[in-house]
């Protein structure tokens, strides 16, 4: 750990040590699993009390940087997955997002993530996305099968190469997915239905980004994503929910309470 990066002065002192040691946990001087030091070290550093070290160290726990334990050292927790997901989820419950706007986003960043693919996926990157297609085609139970067509679309969104869009695909896609296999928990026959009656598209998508066709691979993850979710939301479960949550947001914001959370990323958890 650094010294701190500028003299405290007088205000919020503890708020200035939230920012001194967010901006060392973000720039990686504070890395993933690394340890703090004790309060009493720290308090001496910033030339603070302790109880006002306490306080930032709630701050950034909250925020989901550190981790604190009963009798063990405050630990950096710096991954950007259950960051992302927090941030988007307090926007889409908050703002009272539709399903349909947070479907139609995926739709867009799915079609970008598949163009940009094209342009900078290697051989062995495209190989990978086809050993996803081919076992997604594997219809196995609600939990396997729902985590089977989760890897698909996570590794389309990962041979991007851009972080930052295979991080906004990854969190829209298990949001899709957990919403299709929650409408669909009264039978799992209409869980399967979607995922299976979409294989051969999916396989269309990989055989596109292997001839490097961009125009093709957008145009079929499009028609994609408008298959799947109109199936989705024509599911019984869905029917009978519009007729009461119209947008589903009720749904949306359930699903969204009981999966995001600190330390509970829906990358984390099982789909089901």
């Amino acid at each position: 750990m650094s010294q701190p990066s500028a003299r405290l002065y007088r205000g919020r002192v503890a708020d200035q040590i939230v920012a001194d040691l967010r901006g060392q946990i973000l720039s990686g001087a504070l890395p993933d699993g690394a340890r703090l030091p004790s309060e009493r070290e720290l308090a001496g550093r910033y030339d603070v009390s302790a109880p006002t070290i306490r306080e930032a160290i709630r701050v950034l726990t909250a925020m989901g940087l550190l981790s604190t334990r009963n009798g063990s050292r405050t630990t950096v927790t710096a991954s950007g997955d259950p960051l992302l997901a927090m941030s988007i989820a307090s926007v889409v419950q908050f703002e009272k997002v539709t399903a349909a706007d947070v479907f139609g986003l995926l739709g867009t960043l799915n079609a970008y993530a598949v163009e940009r693919a094209v342009e900078r996926a290697s051989d062995e990157d495209i190989a990978g996305l086809r050993a996803a297609a081919e076992q997604a085609a594997e219809i196995g139970d609600v939990e396997s099968s729902a985590a089977a067509l989760l890897n698909f679309f996570v590794t389309l969104s990962a041979i991007s190469h851009n972080p930052l869009l295979a991080a906004l695909c990854r969190f829209i896609t298990q949001i899709q997915i957990g919403l299709a296999v929650e409408l669909s928990k009264e039978t799992s026959e209409e869980w399967g239905r979607v995922p299976r009656s979409l294989n051969k598209a999916r396989m269309e998508i990989v055989d596109a980004v292997a001839r490097r066709d961009a125009a093709t691979a957008v145009q079929l993850v499009r028609e994609y994503h408008n298959k799947a979710v109109k199936r989705v939301q024509s599911s019984p479960g869905a029917k009978k929910l519009r007729e009461t949550d119209p947008g589903l947001t009720s749904v949306l914001s359930s699903w969204l309470s009981a999966n995001v959370g600190l330390g509970n990323s829906p990358d984390r958890r099982s789909q089901s």
